[in-house]
C-alpha cells in the first residue's frame, strides 16, 4: 500500500520500527494505542494468541478536553484489564510521539494500577 501522506507514512514507519522490538505474551500484554483525530483508542493484546484482551475509548469519557478524555481512558483501560487480571503490560505508543494525549493515556494507566 503506497501511503501518500507524509505524516502518516513518518507514524507508520515509527511503528514498525516500535513493533520489532516489543512483543505482547500471555504474562505481559501489550497495551496498544491508537490516537485520531477526534478519539484515542487503547486495546490490551496477548500476541501470543492474537487476542484482544481488554478494549477502551475516548468516545464514552466524559472530560472537557482531549487530555482529560485521554486520561480517563487511561483510568478505564487499566480498570478493565485489573478486572482481567492483567497488571503488567508493555507500553506500545504506537508511532505516536509519546507527549500529550499518548503521555494522558499513560500516566491515567499508571494511576489506574497497570505497570509498565
Amino acid at each position: 500500500m503506497k501511503i501518500t501522506n507524509q505524516k502518516t507514512a513518518k507514524i507508520e514507519k515509527r511503528h514498525n520500527r516500535i513493533r520489532a522490538k516489543i512483543d505482547g505474551t500471555s504474562e505481559r500484554p501489550r497495551l496498544a494505542i491508537f490516537r485520531s483525530n477526534k478519539f484515542i483508542y487503547a486495546q490490551v493484546i496477548d500476541d501470543t494468541k492474537g487476542k484482544t484482551l481488554v478494549a477502551a475509548t475516548s468516545a464514552k469519557a466524559k472530560g472537557k478536553t482531549f487530555i482529560e478524555r485521554s486520561k480517563e481512558t487511561g483510568v478505564e483501560i487499566a480498570k478493565l484489564a485489573k478486572a482481567a487480571g492483567v497488571t503488567k503490560v508493555v507500553f506500545d505508543r504506537g508511532g505516536f510521539s509519546y507527549i500529550g494525549k499518548v503521555k494522558a493515556l499513560a500516566d491515567g494507566a499508571r494511576e489506574g494500577g497497570l505497570i509498565f
